[in-house]
């Protein structure tokens, strides 16, 4: 029996509070276990982490997976979308986000570079100003 070396939550959770001091967030009483990942400059979200019914990701099922959503360029996420352990993100912009099931199915590596580019993506996209000209 060979050690799994996927992602979990615990894992998703170590690093971000390594890497960026992220704490996650729970905002929702009526969803308890849904964790947001905010960046602490700009206090934009880069991830969510949610337990999610598998038939509602397209899935064989009714338990309950964690799936983490990360914001992803569109052209990396239609490649992401055709390997196992990816699926559209949930109840997120389908065309800006990617959902990464955290049940074991991704490497460790691959889920940490994906949440350092969300990061770096929330980063660089522009606020929208308010135009006061009269």
């Amino acid at each position: 029996m060979t050690k799994t070396i996927g992602a979990t939550r615990a894992d998703i959770f170590e690093y971000v509070a390594n890497q960026y001091g992220t704490q996650p967030e729970y905002l929702w009483a009526s969803a308890p276990d849904y964790a947001v990942l905010r960046r602490q400059d700009n206090r934009k979200w880069y991830g969510i982490i949610m337990d999610v019914p598998c038939n509602r990701l397209g899935l064989d099922g009714n338990e309950p997976i964690d799936v983490l959503d990360l914001k992803c360029d569109p052209f990396a996420r239609e490649i992401l979308l055709q390997q196992h352990g990816f699926v559209p993100g949930y109840h997120l912009n389908k065309l800006h986000w990617i959902g990464v099931l955290l049940d074991g199915s991704v490497d460790k590596q691959l889920a940490y570079q994906l949440v350092d580019e969300s990061y770096a993506i929330v980063c660089s996209t522009p606020r929208k100003r308010s135009d006061n000209k009269n």
